[in-house]
């Protein structure tokens, strides 16, 4: 629980390409939004699944479908060590039907 960081890019390394479509970035001055991935649902804004296609991203902001450059992103993100560095708390479902927002926050609707 001490380094999120490695944890949450070899989580993406093991999906083939990102909320629509998100692109993690390497430097925070670059990401559109912070993320922090959690260790228990109830503490996160957003339970994501990561999809296997883009269409299925597509208009969702729970569903998320890495893609492999900037260009193709409808966001850019950036992976904070801490929580309070976080514009949004992630946490990762295993079933598509568990993702979505858990209340409201500024970026509902804003991530596709």
């Amino acid at each position: 629980m001490i380094n999120k960081v490695p944890t949450a890019v070899a989580l993406l390394a093991a999906i083939p390409a990102l909320a629509g479509n998100v692109y993690v970035v390497d430097y925070e001055s670059q990401a559109d939004l912070t993320v922090y991935v959690v260790d228990y649902e109830s503490q996160a804004d957003l339970s994501v699944y990561y999809v296997d296609y883009e269409s299925q991203a597509a208009g969702e902001d729970a569903l998320w479908y890495m893609v492999d450059y900037e260009s193709q992103a409808d966001v850019t993100i950036y992976f904070v060590e801490y929580e309070s560095q976080a514009d949004l708390n992630i946490y990762v479902v295993e079933y598509e039907s568990q993702a979505g927002w858990n209340g409201g926050h500024p970026w509902q609707g804003r991530l596709h």
